[in-house]
């Protein structure tokens, strides 16, 4: 596991020393990332944050911060709106800028998923100046397949040429969705076709859904093919929806040791337990991550939540 990486071509100086240290900040030296994923609040509403199997605490949009600001994750991606809200009381905590979201409202039967950028990049430099928080990179989404691709990818480039400007990383969701893609959203080529696309981006991480076997099962093998098509462009898988934590980490471990991943992000997995429980299986999480630990040693961190 290599912690090496060398910034972008293209940039200031300047710009690529603070690159290199936003990339060692956020991967703890490690070469991996471990990112705490919030956008949830407007990709899937209020539907995360509430119900019989989610902590209560969950319902306080503070709760991500409590978590994020105790645990020791590698950024926390949320929108910058919350960040305004909540950042000044959790200084500490390494943030990472998400600029496009949209709701679950508007299904792909009705028209093909179109995601675009909230807010100009002259407006994030302020708020990285002003604010006084530990901004570490910026976060887009796109859909591949999708008829509004252009317009994403388009979004997508300029973001990430500006973010490295600015010494930031970029990091990219990369979901293939829409009328083209079908059924075919988590196909292990399709998904590899995604994550090769970011790698065209120039962006450092390509946030991916994991790929599934004929059965409907995630088969980490399968990653291989995106994680070569990625090539200098690390990859890491969403965590989905909420699972039993020791699941959770036997899937993860499989997907560094037997796909080739670099990371993980996750939110629900980590925001929809409480406290103390989501405290306790993010420190398994690290240990698993950025010190390569095994299903068993990262495990014993759950036990002390």
């Amino acid at each position: 596991m290599s912690a090496t990486r060398r910034p972008p071509l293209g940039i200031p100086v300047d710009s690529a020393k603070r690159w290199t240290e936003n990339y060692q900040l956020a991967t703890q030296e490690s070469g991996r990332l471990f990112l705490m994923a919030g956008d949830q609040k407007v990709e899937h509403l209020n539907d995360d944050f509430v119900g019989a199997e989610v902590a209560a605490d969950d319902a306080d949009p503070e709760h991500l911060f409590r978590i994020a600001s105790a645990a020791p994750v590698g950024c926390f991606a949320a929108q910058m709106g919350l960040l305004s809200l909540y950042g000044r009381d959790y200084p500490e905590i390494p943030y990472l800028l998400k600029l496009n979201s949209k709701t679950h409202l508007v299904k792909t039967a009705e028209q093909d998923p179109l995601s675009s950028q909230w807010q100009s990049m002259s407006q994030v430099q302020d708020f990285v100046r002003h604010s006084g928080l530990k901004v570490v990179g910026v976060g887009y989404t796109i859909y591949p397949g999708s008829a509004y691709e252009a317009q994403m990818l388009s979004e997508a480039a300029r973001m990430i040429q500006d973010a490295h400007a600015m010494g930031l990383l970029a990091v990219i969701w990369a979901y293939p969705r829409g009328k083209a893609v079908g059924k075919r959203e988590q196909d292990s080529h399709m998904i590899a076709g995604a994550a090769g696309l970011v790698a065209c981006l120039g962006a450092d991480f390509a946030k991916v859904n994991p790929p599934l076997d004929d059965q409907g099962n995630m088969d980490a093998h399968l990653l291989g093919e995106a994680v070569a098509a990625a090539g200098r462009t690390q990859v890491i898988c969403a965590g989905g929806s909420e699972t039993d934590a020791k699941s959770f980490l036997q899937r993860l471990h499989e997907q560094i040791h037997l796909g080739g991943t670099q990371g993980c992000a996750t939110g629900r997995n980590v925001h929809q337990r409480s406290q103390a429980d989501a405290i306790g299986f993010c420190r398994a999480i690290h240990a698993m991550v950025v010190h390569n630990q095994s299903v068993e040693e990262a495990g014993k961190y759950l036990a002390s939540s």
